[in-house]
């Protein structure tokens, strides 16, 4: 609740949460400084990530005033609720949100009109109903796309203002108007721009609302004919950058709704340096990252490109093998069918080595203990073990006594 009904100005544009230690750099917006120090000083970043404004100068000067508002407004929460039977509301009239609408196309002030719609949808679920049922995702949609075609950075700045109301919509199919009238090819193209070249906020819901529209099972096919690799490639940067978890895990989402549904999009990811990207954040990602990250590597993999990239990475060998038995089951599971798929199109004298040397075949032997009869991933590992059984002999820490049990001669 209390994230819920936090007033935006609170909340971090690079994590989107409640601030704690605000500070505000040269351009006068406002960060939590954890937040703004990695990205200047650990992703060596040097633009203010909300106006994309290129900065010389990373001093940051402690807003002890907006502390001040965030603590007091926490407190409010805490207070015991009045009673008084007349505790005021915010009463919006539905005339205020139509006239905000129809202004939208001829006023110049059109980020100031876009932040006052938005305020009034935030305040909940009735209003955001009013919202669509006045009219208000075709507005907002059309202001979109006519905004776009304009050059200058106040119109790109209303577009960006245009997402943060979209991001708070449902979006599913129960909700067929809005979801047919962002899904086109206009908006979508906008969003998948400002994912590529807006704010870090402005990024955020890009990515909120692609997240939306991938569990609808969207045809993604058109979009990616329009925008090529760049798509994979902002999504990845998104993966990549890692400052704020939840965008970089909705960046992980959209990427196997749209690899899963589609094979040719996999060449495309690949192109983008996906398999690299994914290989290298693997060892410090938390269990569901890691989980997602290696059901990407495998659809990859799938395909002779992804196993190429895969083996030709100095660390793609050793990032799977230890992953084995140490993440999660899911996550064992989706390594023996990456090391199955490179043991049967690339079993190089290197991977085979590699395989050996970082511990992959040691735990193989362990899985044959630890899964049951039938299992698919025991199969699997039987498979391997037969396969190259005469390469892993010849060294001394493989266990010989599996020649019995593998039926091999």
């Amino acid at each position: 609740m209390e994230k819920m009904n936090c007033p935006p100005d609170f909340r971090c544009p690079i994590s989107m949460e409640i601030m704690k230690d605000p500070v505000t750099i040269v351009t006068g917006v406002s960060y939590e400084r954890k937040n703004i120090e990695k990205w200047f000083f650990v992703y060596n970043k040097k633009t203010c990530p909300t106006t994309m404004q290129c900065i010389e100068s990373f001093d940051m000067t402690p807003n002890h005033t907006l502390k001040r508002l965030i603590l007091a407004w926490k407190e409010t929460l805490l207070a015991p609720p009045s009673t008084s039977s007349s505790m005021p509301q915010p009463l919006i009239k539905h005339d205020e949100m139509v006239s905000l609408f129809t202004a939208l196309e001829s006023s110049p002030f059109k980020v100031s009109s876009m932040k006052k719609i938005r305020a009034i949808v935030e305040l909940g679920d009735e209003t955001k109903s009013d919202f669509i049922r006045s009219g208000g995702v075709e507005a907002v949609v059309g202001m979109l796309i006519n905004q776009f075609d304009n050059s200058d950075f106040v119109s790109f700045q209303a577009c960006e203002e245009a997402l943060g109301i979209l991001h708070l919509l449902p979006l599913s199919k129960q909700d067929e108007k809005s979801f047919q009238l962002i899904s086109k090819s206009d908006p979508m193209r906008s969003i998948a721009i400002i994912l590529q070249r807006g704010s870090a906020e402005a990024r955020f819901y890009a990515v909120t609302i692609f997240r939306k529209i991938a569990k609808t099972g969207f045809n993604w096919n058109p979009l990616l004919e329009d925008q090529g690799s760049d798509l994979f490639k902002s999504l990845l940067e998104l993966v990549y950058d890692g400052i704020c978890n939840k965008a970089s895990s909705y960046a992980l989402e959209i990427l196997f709704e749209i690899l899963s549904s589609s094979k040719k999009s996999r060449l495309k990811a690949i192109e983008a340096g996906a398999i690299c990207i994914l290989i290298e954040l693997l060892p410090d990602s938390n269990r569901s990252k890691s989980e997602k990250m290696l059901l990407l590597i495998k659809l990859l993999c799938e395909s002779p490109e992804g196993r190429m990239a895969m083996v030709d990475h100095s660390l793609g060998i050793p990032v799977i093998s230890k992953a084995l038995l140490q993440v999660s089951n899911l996550a064992t599971k989706l390594g023996v069918k990456i090391l199955w798929q490179v043991c049967n199109f690339h079993p190089t004298e290197r991977v085979l080595e590699e395989m050996l040397m970082y511990g992959a075949v040691k735990k193989m032997v362990t899985l044959l203990h630890l899964e049951g009869r039938l299992s698919s991933t025991k199969k699997k590992v039987l498979e391997m073990l037969k396969m190259h059984y005469n390469s892993w002999r010849r060294h001394q820490c493989f266990p010989c006594d599996l020649k019995d049990y593998l039926g091999v001669k």
